[in-house]
């Protein structure tokens, strides 16, 4: 009986073997695949048994064809190394010239840009040992497609610790697992589209990305203004074919403020009257400084809210892991749209988040980075009174960023004057819906503070305070 290819013992290796012989063809093989780049310098080849065995050749047809390819320089081998490729055994053909682009633009030394957390700062050990325990656990079937709407273990996880820390009505039946906001988000898109929705309120300062999305899915996009005391909510009133608003009640992004209470109870007052959906954006609902939690809208109405929050600011925006919470309706519709665009986020991920948040890893964690970013907000503060006294700093009692108002006419020459300083920075004109203007009228900067890692956050901060006017 021939020998399987189906074997364990080495590495693979695909060869083509042509001509006559067993050992010519795999000599002329081998150094054509050396030729043309494909085995590159110090490549280790399988051991002649495993390479045989592959081929279905006899082991001593491949040991003849390694040393003669090691007389003639191509491959070297040496007693506890193996059989490699040899450093340039022959001048490979010069690949062609690239063609001829502009200059790119020259990185930033430093980012101060809103909307990423300090990705230094990332539990690592922590995260492998609740990895090591969530994988050590985890029932065979875990590894297996599962359902749609996410892995039990972390909408139970997520359930408990949104209903304690937000104030979300919920429960496990009613969590489901995204893969980032933007993929909530889509799902959402499709469910209000088959719905008949066909408009949307958005606020007239948020991120472009979003609106795109929601024009993508064939919504039209409605702006809603925003003040000092959040997203004019009387404006629903008289926009008469919206069927759905996307908010940042508990943090508005990127002006910084809570939604006042009157306009809040507005907000669901509108969602019960027309019956329509509230999507809440919950994107750094943990960070707070100078007040008291701002509990999610969704407590106020759960049948006509939808919960949506993400790992991307408390831990890492590479961490493709977020939640939703919907009316009890939406769900069937939900987990059918999840299966026309991602049935299940990564089964591995979504148990090491699960164990992270039980065992109390995740809140520690989120203590900490409060503290953190709190000494963060506090040093760029005390930097701005001393260095840069006429600029007013606003949205500074929660988040990972702040607002400078500016000087009007300003904001474009203050952002391109910290680019070639090596500062990236936003101004607010980049977050508005079309031209809309912040309510103080004025020109301002959108500073993320969370961004810079320890050794880059001195420098950040000298290089912001010296390009303002």
């Amino acid at each position: 009986m021939p020998e399987s290819w189906a074997n364990s013992l080495g590495t693979d290796l695909y060869l083509e073997l042509n001509g006559s012989g067993l050992r010519a063809g795999l000599m002329d093989a081998l150094r054509q695949a050396v030729r043309t780049g494909r085995l590159v310098s110090g490549t280790r080849l399988p051991s002649s048994r495993s390479l045989a065995a592959d081929l279905g050749i006899a082991r001593n047809t491949v040991a003849g064809a390694y040393s003669e390819l090691v007389a003639e320089g191509w491959l070297t081998s040496r007693q506890g190394s193996g059989t490699r490729v040899a450093d340039r055994a022959e001048p490979r053909t010069a690949a062609p010239a690239p063609p001829r682009t502009r200059p790119t633009t020259r990185r930033p030394t430093y980012s101060l840009m809103p909307g990423m957390p300090d990705h230094s700062q990332f539990p690592r050990k922590q995260w492998l040992t609740a990895a090591r325990r969530a994988l050590t656990a985890a029932p065979h079937e875990a590894f297996a497609c599962g359902e749609a709407l996410g892995r039990i273990e972390l909408r139970t996880a997520i359930a408990d610790y949104l209903a304690r820390a937000r104030g979300v009505y919920t429960s496990p039946e009613r969590v489901v697992i995204c893969t980032g906001f933007h993929h909530g988000l889509m799902v959402l898109s499709q469910v209000l589209r088959s719905r008949g929705v066909r408009e949307v309120g958005v606020e007239s300062y948020g991120l472009d990305m979003h609106r795109r999305l929601l024009r993508n899915a064939g919504l039209r996009t409605t702006p809603l203004g925003v003040d000092e005391h959040g997203t004019c909510t009387d404006e629903l009133a008289g926009a008469g074919g919206i069927g759905a608003v996307l908010m940042t009640p508990s943090h508005h992004f990127p002006c910084g403020v809570a939604l006042h209470p009157d306009r809040r109870a507005a907000a669901v007052g509108w969602a019960r009257a027309t019956g329509g959906l509230i999507l809440e954006d919950d994107y750094d609902g943990e960070f707070r400084y100078d007040r008291q939690p701002v509990g999610a809208l969704q407590g106020l109405d759960p049948e006509r809210v939808v919960y949506l929050g993400t790992a991307s600011k408390s831990l890492a925006t590479g961490l493709r892991l977020a939640w939703m919470v919907p009316p009890r309706e939406l769900i069937p519709e939900i987990a059918a749209a999840k299966w026309d665009s991602d049935w299940m986020s990564s089964a591995f991920e979504q148990l090491t988040l699960a164990e992270f948040v039980a065992s109390g890893a995740y809140e520690r964690h989120v203590r900490s980075m409060r503290l953190r970013y709190r000494r963060r907000r506090d040093q760029l503060v005390a930097a701005l009174a001393q260095r840069a006294p006429g600029i007013r700093v606003t949205g500074i009692a929660a988040g990972l960023h702040v607002v400078l108002e500016l000087p009007e006419g300003t904001e474009r020459s203050v952002v391109e004057a910290a680019a070639r300083q090596g500062l990236a920075v936003s101004g607010m004109a980049r977050f508005s819906y079309d031209g809309a203007r912040h309510s103080s009228g004025q020109d301002a900067l959108v500073v993320g503070y969370a961004t810079p890692s320890d050794s880059a956050w001195a420098g950040a901060l000298d290089t912001l305070c010296r390009v303002l006017p």
